[in-house]
This record gives C-alpha cells, sequence and structure tokens, in this order.
C-alpha cells in the first residue's frame, strides 16, 4: 500500500528537522562546497556532520563527488534551494508580524487596557 502524500510530506519535513542539515543546505545554495569547508563553516565535530550529511545524501536531496582526497556535497536540484529561500521569506514575513504586534502592545502601555 502506498504512503499517503501527506505522510510523504511530513517524513521530508522531519529529515530536514535539525539546524546542522538546515544549515548545510544553506551553504550549498550557491554551488558545491568540499566537507572540510562545511566543517570550518559549522560548529560540529566531523563524525557529527557526517552523520548529517549521510541522511541528507540517503534522502537524495545532495549528491557528494569525490576529487582526490576531498569529498565535494552539492544540492541534487534547485528545488531545494528554492524551499530554503521560501522558508526565509516565510520566516520573515512571521516575524515582521510579531515585530508589529510587539509595537502596538508597546504604544498601548501607557493606556489603560
Amino acid at each position: 500500500m502506498p504512503v499517503p502524500l501527506y505522510q510523504a510530506k511530513a517524513e521530508f519535513f522531519r529529515m530536514l528537522g535539525h539546524p546542522v542539515r538546515i544549515r548545510v543546505l544553506e551553504l550549498l545554495q550557491d554551488g558545491p562546497v568540499p566537507v572540510r569547508d562545511l566543517l570550518a563553516a559549522i560548529d560540529v565535530e566531523a563524525p557529527n556532520l557526517s552523520q548529517h550529511l549521510a541522511v541528507l545524501r540517503r534522502s537524495g536531496i545532495v549528491l557528494s563527488t569525490r576529487d582526490g582526497s576531498n569529498v565535494i556535497y552539492q544540492l541534487a536540484g534547485g528545488d531545494v534551494a528554492d524551499l530554503m529561500r521560501a522558508a526565509r521569506r516565510i520566516l520573515t514575513a512571521m516575524l515582521d508580524d510579531q515585530s508589529g504586534l510587539l509595537a502596538e502592545l508597546r504604544a498601548s502601555e501607557g493606556r489603560s487596557s
């Protein structure tokens, strides 16, 4: 029996649901990056980063190639970069809304509720 689409989507977002994985995807948006550069940019131990990269690789959203002793990662397609940009727009809108509400609350502090 096939998995319902909503369940597959939930699994996809669960796979993305770790800050290290999101950071890796952000770093790969501009093109391929050697694993040593990913490690320098992300504050985690090498084995931890390796585990997260393996999860992303198994899911098919990142690809790895070997160039001599270097392993280079890249996004499997532009849709992931689009998703990261969409997430940034959504979060920006949410924070803008919250900032507006905070400003209203501060403005009304002097008035009686």
